[in-house]
């Protein structure tokens, strides 16, 4: 007998706790096979695809495209069984599960949701298997899937959910609230969820993880952030004397709006834009590098007719083409292996400059839906090639909104070419948490003293916004100083090989 199976958002890592319907890639009465992808979501991060667990027919879906789900809420309904699935059946398609499963709205009809019609699917036997396992312990069979999406996988079963208790130790701004500190590694891999601990003073080796393998989740922080808030609220309380009321007349009472909105806000045909996906997640990331960075900016003029006729040369060659953002790449890493005082964090908590070996370069890229900054993994360590290959590869899967979240993180610089909008320069906002961003303008014809004589020349802008923390102007100029240099005097490169 077919038995239904509930399959819920899964947590899709790096401390996101929502995702939006992009699109669904089944319809109820569909027949899925393990580990087939039935839905694309768009987080702050990315567009993903999730995979479900279960194999079956499709007996219900929860959401309209464009609906935002929290973690954890019902994404769909797989019948699953030995036997055949057959209209009227319950959990097949066109009638009720037998438990009737909730969805946002706090009730779900199997097939209400794109089913096209309210007409029942028609029979379907799936291949023979053993009884079905609990939501999120495996696939029907249970064997593993494979999957690999973080908070959820059918190789083992999934770890229950617990809540932060109250009641539980929560260590303040001062210390500890029981006096001890704990020891021992922290179950987080989110620098999300870390910072946000460390800007409300929550000691994260005094939580207890509801994700799996007691792993800290965002949720776990926000809500031992809401205990700390109400203890100090407490003792506030509990402290503060009572002053006394001197007696003032009575003053007329003025009603006042709930929430003052923009003058702008009231014009006809105003436009409201959500912020969410990745242009909420992009707004925020801006916010706290305005807020929180002390930025400086220099920049210089630079001769890069010598770069272009290299980078004519060798594309002329047999081999791969080579692209001008690939050279200019280069020349990044290049200075910052002679200025590492760029390539670094700050860290706030211990109040320390960390100087980072490798160099995990970001570069900016417009897509339809927004700003994002993909990574090239240790760019110090490739080829001109090897960077032309991979920014081509990057720029495509973010037009196509195919980045995985770990391509958009844990960059430790950033190229921005702002050249291609067609501006000379820019003040861009570093992309925190790194420490600078060079940046390129256009490159256009302009007059130029060359070898003591006026002529025309490829002239290109260069700007360095950096965060004055981690170096003084000095380190700032002789770092773009020498992207200049190498900029006039491609061969130099050959120094640094």
């Amino acid at each position: 007998m077919a038995q239904v199976l509930e399959f819920k958002l899964p947590d899709l890592g790096e401390g996101l706790t929502e995702a939006e319907i992009v699109r669904w890639l089944v319809a109820v009465g569909d027949v899925v096979t393990v580990d087939q992808p039935v839905v694309e979501v768009e987080t702050a991060k990315a567009m993903i695809e999730v995979p479900c667990p279960y194999g079956g027919v499709v007996t219900a879906r929860y959401g309209e495209e464009g609906t935002e789900l929290p973690v954890g809420a019902p994404l769909l309904t797989v019948a699953v069984g030995a036997e055949a699935v057959s209209p009227g059946s319950p959990g097949s398609p066109g009638s009720p599960g037998p438990s009737g499963p909730s969805g946002p709205s706090g009730s779900a009809q199997p097939g209400s949701v794109g089913s096209g019609s309210g007409s029942a699917a028609p029979a379907v036997r799936p291949a023979p298997a053993p009884a079905a396992a609990p939501v999120g312990s495996g696939t029907a069979s249970g064997g593993g899937s494979g999957n690999v999406l973080v908070g959820y996988g059918t190789g083992a079963p999934m770890a229950r959910r617990r809540r932060v208790r109250r009641s539980a130790p929560v260590a303040l701004a001062a210390g500890p609230v029981n006096g001890t500190a704990a020891t021992g590694a922290v179950p987080v891999v989110s620098p999300l969820v870390r910072r946000l601990a460390r800007e409300h003073g929550v000691d994260l080796r005094e939580l207890t993880g509801s994700g799996r393998d007691g792993l800290i989740l965002r949720g776990d922080v926000e809500q031992a952030i809401q205990a700390v808030q109400e203890i100090r609220q407490g003792v506030s309380a509990t402290r503060a004397p009572a002053a006394p009321v001197a007696p003032t007349p009575a003053a007329p009472v003025v009603p006042t709006p709930a929430a003052a909105a923009p003058a702008s806000a009231a014009q006809a045909g105003a436009v409201r834009v959500p912020l969410r996906g990745v242009l909420g997640a992009v707004a925020d990331k801006l916010a706290r590098s305005h807020h929180e960075i002390p930025a400086a900016t220099c920049w210089v003029d630079a001769d890069a007719t010598e770069l272009l006729a290299a980078r004519t040369a060798m594309n002329t060659a047999a081999g791969p083409k080579i692209s001008l953002l690939a050279l200019l790449a280069r020349i990044c890493t290049a200075a910052l292996a002679r200025h590492p005082e760029l390539n670094a964090a700050v860290d706030l908590a211990a109040r320390e400059i960390v100087r980072l070996p490798e160099v995990h370069l970001g570069f900016a890229a417009q897509t339809e839906r927004g700003l994002v900054v993909p990574v090239v993994r240790n760019a110090h360590t490739r080829s001109a090639e090897s960077l032309t290959a991979e920014f081509a590869r990057l720029t495509e899967a973010g037009r196509s909104g195919r980045l995985t979240p770990t391509e958009l993180i844990g960059g430790t610089f950033t190229l921005n070419n702002y050249g291609v909008f067609g501006v000379d320069g820019s003040t861009p906002l570093i992309n925190h948490p790194e420490a600078a961003m060079l940046g390129v303008g256009r490159i256009i014809p302009k007059p130029w003293v060359h070898q003591g004589e006026l002529a025309v020349r490829q002239v290109v802008q260069l700007s360095l916004t950096f965060d004055h923390r981690v170096c003084d102007g000095g380190t700032a100029g002789g770092f773009l100083r020498y992207v200049a240099d190498l900029v006039e005097q491609p061969a130099l490169l050959l120094r640094t090989l």
